[in-house]
C-alpha cells in the first residue's frame, strides 16, 4: 500500500504542467489524453446522412404527389366549371340546389332542373353552385319511391 506522500509524488509526476507528454488535468478533458485511454471513434455520420437523405427525399416525393393531385383536382374543377358556365340555361341558379347538365343531339350542352330519371336525355353530370359561385360536381339525386 502506498503512503500519502508516495501518492502525491506519483500524482505530481503524471499531472505536471511542466511535462508536455502528460495532460495536466486528464479527468476533465473531452478527449483521450494518453495511450491507455479509450479509443475515440467518430460517429457514423455516413449512416446518419443516408438515413436523413432517404427521409427527406420521401417527404419531398410525398409532398410533390400531394401537390400534383391537388393540381389535377383543381384543373378538373376548372374544366367542369367552364363546361357548366358555357352551357345553355335560362334561369338564375340558386346556390346549394342541384342542377343537371345534359347534351342535346346537336352536341350543345344545357343545364336543367329536371333529374335524369325523370326524362330521357343524354346526362353529363349533376352540379351544385357553392357559396363562391363555383359549380361542384355531385352525385345525382336518387328518385324517391
Amino acid at each position: 500500500m502506498q503512503t500519502t506522500s508516495e501518492m502525491a509524488t506519483k500524482k505530481e509526476e503524471t499531472s505536471s504542467p511542466d511535462n508536455p507528454m502528460v495532460a495536466y488535468n486528464p479527468g476533465i478533458l473531452p478527449y483521450a489524453s494518453n495511450v491507455g485511454a479509450p479509443a475515440i471513434k467518430p460517429d457514423d455520420t455516413v449512416g446518419w446522412r443516408v438515413e436523413q437523405a432517404v427521409k427527406t427525399n420521401n417527404y419531398f416525393r410525398t409532398k410533390y404527389e400531394e401537390i400534383k393531385e391537388e393540381y389535377r383536382q383543381l384543373i378538373e374543377q376548372f374544366e367542369w366549371n367552364k363546361l357548366v358556365y358555357e352551357s345553355d340555361y335560362r334561369f338564375i341558379p340558386v346556390k346549394g340546389h342541384t342542377y343537371y347538365l345534359y347534351q342535346r343531339k346537336n352536341r350543345n350542352l344545357f343545364l336543367s332542373l329536371i333529374a335524369p330519371h325523370e326524362w330521357d336525355q343524354f346526362f353529363i353530370g349533376a352540379f351544385k353552385l357553392d357559396s363562391e359561385d363555383k359549380w361542384i360536381k355531385v352525385e345525382p339525386d336518387e328518385p324517391k319511391r
